[in-house]
């Protein structure tokens, strides 16, 4: 079965967007990364274990998400 993705609507293209993303995740060790990506990740993961995760509390993020220019 073949489908065209742009004659989906946006609900059914972001249906199967999430459940092709869902698919992926079950197995990430075989999405391929790019050099830049993995040393990306690499370098946060330094970070965090250096400096422990960041709490924002959420007054702030919403303060954050509301103050944003759209």
């Amino acid at each position: 079965m073949s489908v065209d993705v742009e004659e989906l609507e946006p609900a059914e293209q972001l249906e199967l967007i999430e459940k092709l993303w869902e698919s992926l995740s079950k197995h990430p060790e075989n999405v391929p990364l790019t050099d830049a990506q993995r040393a990306e990740l690499d370098r946060r993961l330094d970070d965090l274990e250096r400096t422990g995760p960041v709490e924002i509390p959420w007054e702030e993020v919403q303060n954050r998400i509301r103050n944003q220019n759209p």
